[in-house]
């Protein structure tokens, strides 16, 4: 099944536990399936021309006022340019405000010494375009779904998402993006299950 309007280029599956990754060119769409439902996905995104230039939550939060993810946001770098555009959302819950799991995360909260996690399968992910000796910028957690309360505390549920669900980004420049099932099965993060993701790169207009 085809997501958005042009000739699929590349379709991914992104298994379980894993991470992959691939590049983009201006014009280009990457469409992120949801394909079982209930299933988050850690996504990072570089420029390819410049790999100090990277998507970033914080600059992110700062340039469109909100930590709501919306239709039609620019995802903006850490120098403050947007690299692609949030084009079309059936979901509309999101989260760019928690970091990656990672090898601490599961061994001081969980005990847990040998757990997947999105940190390393983003940084083994970027290693096929040489970006594995780069820090994991912070993700943007697709289908995230975590409610604040009237405190200002975060609670963590299930995904909205149903199977087949889905998100399309728009590259504005070359970039290398990288994607996370995200590894937490310890939580209702996904449906305390850790299912595939499907990833199809369109050809520009």
């Amino acid at each position: 099944m085809v997501y958005a309007h042009g000739k699929v280029k590349e379709e991914i599956t992104i298994p379980p536990y894993e991470g992959r990754s691939t590049l983009l060119k201006p014009g280009e769409e990457l469409v992120i399936i949801d394909v079982d439902g209930k299933q988050v996905g850690d996504f990072v995104c570089f420029n390819r021309n410049d790999s100090s230039e990277f998507v970033s939550p914080v600059h992110m939060r700062a340039s469109l006022s909100s930590i709501r993810l919306k239709v039609g946001d620019p995802l903006y770098s850490n120098k403050r340019r947007p690299l692609m555009t949030f084009a079309e959302d059936t979901v509309g819950k999101h989260d760019f405000f928690f970091p990656a799991c990672d090898y601490y995360r599961y061994k001081v909260d969980f005990g847990s010494e040998d757990h997947p996690n999105c940190h390393d399968n983003l940084k083994e992910a970027l290693e096929a375009y040489g970006l594995g000796n780069k820090p994991v910028p912070d993700p943007i957690n697709l289908f995230m779904n975590n409610v604040l309360d009237e405190t200002g505390d975060y609670e963590l549920s299930e995904p909205l998402s149903n199977p087949g669900d889905y998100v399309r980004l728009q590259a504005l420049e070359e970039v290398v993006i990288a994607c996370s099932t995200c590894s937490q099965d310890m939580e209702p993060v996904n449906g305390w299950k850790v299912t595939s993701l499907k990833m199809q790169i369109i050809e520009a207009d």
